[in-house]
């Protein structure tokens, strides 16, 4: 989400303020090849994403002027399969209402709006920078946008705010969906320290129908950028509320968490209170799901933490998105837990994998040559059937090192980026972030996407995911394997990814 102008130092909102200086060189290295980046410029959170006519839509908040944040608006890609990307011009600029911070967008079936059947209707927030300078605490509002031509021409409804702010410093960040229960669309809305309700029989009048969260989950910084849909476990539906925090994650900075229960329409209730998270590494946040996307519920999150966001040694972009990834729900131990799988399209990125059978770990081991690694783009296997300590390092012939691996007396995965490259430009980049096995199993499955400057951890079938970005000043391409007391994989397998479109993303006609 958003970095509150406050926190980013900034005070004033005029074109000074956002005033850019020369860009540093550039960084064609830090490049992701299957991630989505903007060629270049400020990126932060998902917007309005939503799959229409074949197309995957992807908004995301940009600030054209900059390679730092500055006045949102919605940038715009697309994409046949989540993958390769082409960045489209920027779909939505500021106006006299106000900056346009995040948002969704849905696909208008029935004509409810009154715009047009099958309208692409995208429900923002418009951010007035002159309200808030001027300390009111109604400077964030809820407005309308449609699209009539697949999403290529945006028009913002003429009597916008449709929502108007009651009287609440952060009201932001709509995700609207149709609930079918109740005939209406409901907007799930994320209000300074907890999430409201609000439901329309038409996108353009909306009536408060409840309150979450107050006294529930964590809170160690301000709620934003919230998702409501219904998952099936063994053919019962479980409702689950994503609600991203800054700061507060379980490793430091921005973090996604999120709730199991029910939603009847009006009101969400709780399995309990436990505080969970869909993803304990320090890189992803503002994660929401596609609209419009049938049985699968396809969730991407923001690259980055907005502790260091800023400052990451990228040009002349700065941050991407993560994978794709599918949800799902899984029960271990009596408790309800949300999956995160690598969507099934990345499969179609693979080449030849090399396997290795039964590697017995007892003293260090370099694989490097036996699993044919050369590139820092590529998909990592490793499967045991009996879990214990183990690092798996990630190395170049700098001496850099991204050490990942499983702490057995912790019962913990970690990823160490130390020792991987560059951290001095914060002092809360570089450390050791954790996350706990919820897996009773003795064994796991351990799954890495790597991809230039970021990895990507999925455990135990996707009940733990940790995403982590670093800057190793020369490719991480050797891997090696340590383990004290020794454990025996049976198979390991290295398969190197070649993105149909690799570099630099195209930008096709600006307007």
């Amino acid at each position: 989400m958003k970095k509150l102008l406050a926190l980013l130092g900034c005070s004033l909102f005029t074109t000074a303020t956002f005033a850019q200086t020369t860009p540093p060189p550039a960084t064609p290295q830090y490049r992701p090849a299957y991630h989505f980046t903007p060629a270049a410029h400020w990126m932060n959170d998902p917007n309005g994403m939503v799959y229409y006519q074949g197309t995957y839509h992807l908004f995301f908040q940009y600030y054209p002027g900059g390679m730092t944040w500055g006045p949102m608006h919605w940038g715009h890609a697309t994409s046949p399969d989540m993958l390769s990307w082409k960045e489209q011009p920027v779909a939505l600029a500021p106006d006299s209402l106000g900056y346009i911070f995040s948002g969704s967008a849905v696909v208008d079936k029935n004509n409810t709006a009154g715009f047009g059947k099958d309208a692409l209707v995208a429900i923002f927030t418009h951010h007035d920078p002159k309200g808030e300078k001027a300390g009111t605490n109604t400077f964030q509002n809820q407005s309308l946008a449609y699209s009539l031509d697949a999403g290529k021409t945006w028009m913002k409804y003429d009597r916008n705010p449709v929502l108007k702010n009651p009287g609440i410093k952060d009201f932001r960040d709509p995700k609207v969906s149709w609930n079918e229960a109740t005939r209406k669309w409901v907007m799930t809305l994320a209000t300074l320290d907890r999430i409201t309700f609000y439901s329309s029989p038409n996108l353009k009048d909306w009536t408060k129908e409840s309150e979450f969260g107050q006294k529930l989950g964590a809170h160690g910084g301000v709620w934003e950028c919230p998702d409501l849909f219904p998952l099936t476990l063994n053919g019962k539906t479980h409702w689950v509320l994503l609600v991203n925090l800054n700061p507060g994650g379980p490793n430091g900075g921005s973090a996604t968490q999120y709730f199991v229960g029910q939603f009847d329409g009006h009101t969400f209730t709780p399995l309990n209170e436990k505080t969970k998270w869909a993803d304990y590494g320090p890189d992803e946040y503002a994660g929401v799901t596609w609209a419009n996307t049938g049985n699968r519920r396809l969730f991407l999150g923001w690259m980055s933490n907005w502790e260091y966001a800023n400052q990451v040694p990228t040009s002349p972009w700065r941050s991407a998105m993560t994978i794709p990834r599918e949800l799902g729900l899984r029960q271990e131990g009596g408790e309800l837990y949300l999956t995160s799988q690598p969507a099934a399209e990345l499969e179609t990125l693979a080449t030849k994998a090399t396997t290795l059978q039964n590697v017995a770990v007892k003293t260090p081991v370099d694989l490097t040559t036996r699993l044919k690694a050369t590139g820092d783009r590529h998909k990592l296997t490793l499967k045991t059937a009996q879990l214990s300590s183990f690092e798996l390092v990630l190395g170049n012939a700098a001496g850099e090192e991204l050490v990942l691996g499983y702490d057995q007396a912790a019962k913990q995965y970690f990823i160490d980026r130390s020792k991987a490259g560059q951290v001095g430009f914060s002092p809360k980049f570089a450390g050791r972030a954790t996350a706990p096995r919820l897996s009773a199993a003795a064994g796991t499955e351990l799954t890495l996407y790597l991809d230039a400057a970021s990895v990507e951890l999925f455990a135990d079938q996707g009940l733990t995911a940790m995403t982590e970005i670093f800057f190793a000043t020369k490719p991480l391409t050797t891997i090696k394997l340590r383990a004290t007391r020794g454990i025996t994989f049976q198979t390991i397998s290295n398969t190197p990814l070649a993105p149909k479109a690799m570099g630099k993303p195209t930008v096709v006609g600006q307007r």
